[in-house]
């Protein structure tokens, strides 16, 4: 880790099955404030033991500073480093021997936005995408060119209609361009809820999980 690169070869915790015997793996990104315990408490609830589990954790327990809709040059080097973070524990599960299709990325609020950018950024064909209140990275009017297919990748994008960090027109922005990258996505937006994840999309991450195996 160094100040150009604060969260590259910082802490990625398991747990979970080991890679060498899982069916699947997936890899979790904590929130701002949150860190690689907490968020490894989502395997405990989407309950599939014979997934490996993998949590990366922030340099100062946030991926970059500012509001996710800020210009990107102003969450640098954050962003980029994340990006980075991640793409190495992707493929040191591949280096395991999970193929990519057995590989499911998610994530809860700045570590959902961080693994949609990533899966935009690195397109390819995942077991899925799991994102808890997020979207894409960048201010409106961001170009979203990304090249590459994502060839049926099943994406689930959950998040309140009134999210106080999350606008739904950025969720549904994210919805229409995974789609268009050849996603299939599945988009649920919650009347009135808070900042969270309900029975419902914990639900979907199971099957969408179990579909995996």
């Amino acid at each position: 880790m160094t100040p150009a690169d604060p969260h590259r070869g910082g802490p990625v915790l398991a747990a979970g099955q080991p890679l060498d015997q899982a069916a699947g793996a997936l890899i979790l990104v904590h929130g701002r404030g949150d860190s690689a315990v907490g968020i490894l408490g989502l395997a405990e609830v989407l309950h599939q033991p014979d997934f490996a589990y993998l949590a990366p954790q922030a340099a100062g327990g946030t991926w970059y500073p500012y509001s996710f809709l800020a210009p990107i040059t102003d969450n640098e080097p954050g962003i980029s480093s994340g990006i980075a973070t991640l793409g190495d524990v992707v493929e040191s599960v591949a280096a395991a021997g999970l193929p990519y299709e057995r590989i499911v990325i998610g994530g809860f609020s700045q570590g959902a936005c961080l693994v949609c950018e990533f899966v935009a950024r690195h397109p390819g064909r995942y077991g899925g995408l799991l994102a808890f209140s997020g979207g894409l990275i960048g201010p409106d009017g961001t170009p979203r060119d990304y090249a590459g297919d994502l060839e049926g990748t099943p994406v689930f994008l959950g998040c309140s209609d009134v999210d106080f960090h999350i606008p739904k027109q950025r969720v549904e922005l994210t919805s229409q361009v995974l789609e268009g990258m050849g996603a299939e996505v599945t988009l649920r937006l919650y009347p009135g809820m808070g900042h969270t994840i309900n029975q419902e999309e914990i639900d979907f991450g199971r099957t969408l999980l179990a579909a995996v195996t």
